[in-house]
């Protein structure tokens, strides 16, 4: 169920930009083919052959008619679908669906992709029939994409090629044991179609320069998280999560604010955990009775699209009484802007490569 709401919450991030004004439409259709990257060495047995599959992509324009449309250089957003076939019957074939911006440099010429959404396995672990796949604990996963392609200008009515690199990643976020993931590195090729070729309008260029020196006072954020995940032992338990966060932030012009604050996490699972290690590994030196309460300090950066901003964020653990996974961590997500205090937000926490649980949550900014 949260990652449902990951996919719904993206989703209508991007549509909420959609307004009545002109806008025209693309298609385009990649195939891909690549390898299983190595993140981590359990999962080396997974690996064989090159993966292949392919990506068809709605894309929406914009011409600079919203003010944040021309800060972003005219971006794209709209949906993909992929399939990709992993090489490897362990692993199975994987559908997955996505709502994506499309961002342009180099005279447009260049294009950046990176999607979120929902995947499904057809295969995932089983510890009867497929207890080789460590990698998919569930058939509902979420799903990263990015990519990064030359596009050509429409060659002959409408039509045109792209071609570049992309990344795809699958992982339930440690909703549900095991979740060792899959990154698949590719090269794709596709043709593009334009809808409206012979009739875009023109880009719009109504920027003052007074827009860039835009700023804000000192903001004080309050938000609770909460969410369910599992430790990497099968089978332990799903449990409920509760965080408990306050940052300053200071928006330094109308794209990005840097932010400091702290975390308090009640992380329930690791009250089994550090239960179990104290029976099943004794030579740990595990007593049970350690703390499952961890406090950590952050910094960040929030980078703002109308009324949706993308966070990243950077902690360190102050209060550190059981060892899981490190004492640094890393969250990334979304933000959806309900008013100007409320806001909605969902994002990923992790200890660098291993996902620990998405978190769903609300906030106010004062």
């Amino acid at each position: 169920m949260r990652r449902l709401f990951f996919g719904v919450f993206f989703s209508i991030c991007i549509l909420g930009f959609s307004q009545d004004r002109l806008h025209t439409s693309t298609f385009d259709l990649n195939y891909f083919k690549g390898n299983v990257a190595l993140h981590n060495n359990d999962i080396l047995h997974l690996i064989e052959g090159h993966p292949e599959g392919f990506i068809l992509s709605w894309n929406k324009k914009t011409y600079g008619f919203n003010d944040w449309e021309q800060r972003f250089n005219y971006p794209d957003y709209g949906f993909s679908m992929a399939y990709q076939n992993l090489k490897n019957p362990i692993l199975g074939n994987v559908v997955s669906a996505y709502a994506h911006y499309n961002f342009y440099f180099l005279k447009r010429r260049l294009m950046f992709r990176i999607g979120q959404g929902l995947a499904y396995t057809n295969n995932p672990y089983d510890k009867a029939s497929n207890f080789r796949n460590i990698a998919f604990g569930s058939h509902l996963m979420s799903s990263t994409f990015v990519m990064l392609n030359y596009k050509s200008k429409p060659l002959f009515d409408g039509f045109g090629f792209q071609t570049g690199l992309s990344l795809l990643h699958y992982s339930n976020a440690n909703v549900k044991a095991p979740n060792a993931s899959v990154n698949t590195i590719t090269i794709n090729l596709g043709i593009t179609y334009d809808l409206d070729y012979d009739n875009a309008p023109d880009y719009q260029n109504t920027l003052s320069e007074d827009d860039k020196k835009f700023t804000e006072p000192i903001k004080f954020n309050m938000v609770f998280r909460t969410g369910i995940n599992e430790s990497d032992f099968v089978d332990s338990g799903q449990f409920p999560f509760y965080i408990f966060s306050g940052y300053a932030d200071k928006r330094i012009n109308r794209k990005s604010a840097i932010q400091v604050g702290a975390d308090v996490f009640f992380s329930n699972f690791l009250k089994e955990l550090i239960y179990f290690r104290s029976v099943a590994y004794p030579e740990e030196n595990v007593s049970g009775n350690e703390d499952y309460k961890r406090i950590g300090l952050f910094a960040g950066h929030e980078l703002f699209i109308n009324r949706s901003s993308i966070v990243t964020q950077l902690g360190y653990y102050v209060y550190y009484p059981f060892d899981f996974e490190g004492r640094t961590y890393v969250r990334i997500g979304l933000k959806r802007y309900f008013s100007k205090k409320w806001f909605g937000v969902l994002t990923l926490k992790s200890h660098g490569a291993k996902a620990e649980a998405v978190e769903f949550g609300i906030g106010l900014r004062l």
